[in-house]
């Protein structure tokens, strides 16, 4: 995965969590899905 390990994605996810606070996570976990769905469908729809 990259060359990053478990240490190096909890240190991420605190930094994340610092930032952004508990609360905010799941939101832009929640947005960064959506997008991300939305260009596979737009890619899937080009393809056609």
């Amino acid at each position: 995965m990259f060359g990053i390990g478990w240490p190096e994605l909890i240190v991420i996810a605190l930094v994340g969590v610092a930032i952004f606070g508990a609360k905010r996570i799941p939101e832009i976990g929640r947005s960064v899905g959506q997008a991300l769905r939305g260009f596979q469908d737009e890619i899937k729809d080009e393809s056609k």
